[in-house]
């Protein structure tokens, strides 16, 4: 899954914010969100994107995961926005990447992404729906 955004005007602020309510919205409020410094190649200033959860086991307890990381992202390169025919003065925006199999890890509680591909019919049935 990939998103862009370019415009007049958009700032970290903006990438910051906004991944970080996609993240609360889509997981629960009670979701912490932390960007780390990291390098690719069209973004610049990059970060990865991790994200902690409360869990609710059936039985009512509580337990707060790992930092997993779900996300390279950063601004888009102005080089990047030059080739792509735009004004890199008037025109700034960020990019993200994240597998979808992070994003199920987390909402569906699973604890090792292989198990999505060990093709278990009987683990597998449950995200029919």
């Amino acid at each position: 899954i990939e998103g862009l955004v370019i415009d007049e005007g958009i700032t970290f602020v903006d990438f910051k914010a906004t991944l970080a309510e996609f993240a609360r919205r889509y997981w629960g409020p009670d979701t912490q969100v932390r960007f780390r410094p990291s390098y690719f190649p069209f973004t610049e200033p990059s970060a990865e994107v991790d994200v902690k959860r409360i869990i609710t086991r059936p039985d009512g307890t509580q337990y707060e995961t790992e930092w997993l990381e779900i996300m390279g992202s950063g601004m888009v390169d102005p080089n990047v926005i030059a080739n792509a025919g735009y004004d890199p003065e008037r025109y700034t925006g960020w990019a993200f990447g994240m597998g979808p199999g992070r994003i199920a890890m987390l909402k569906h509680g699973v604890q090792d992404l292989r198990t999505f591909f060990e093709n278990d019919i009987r683990f597998l049935e449950q995200f029919a729906r």
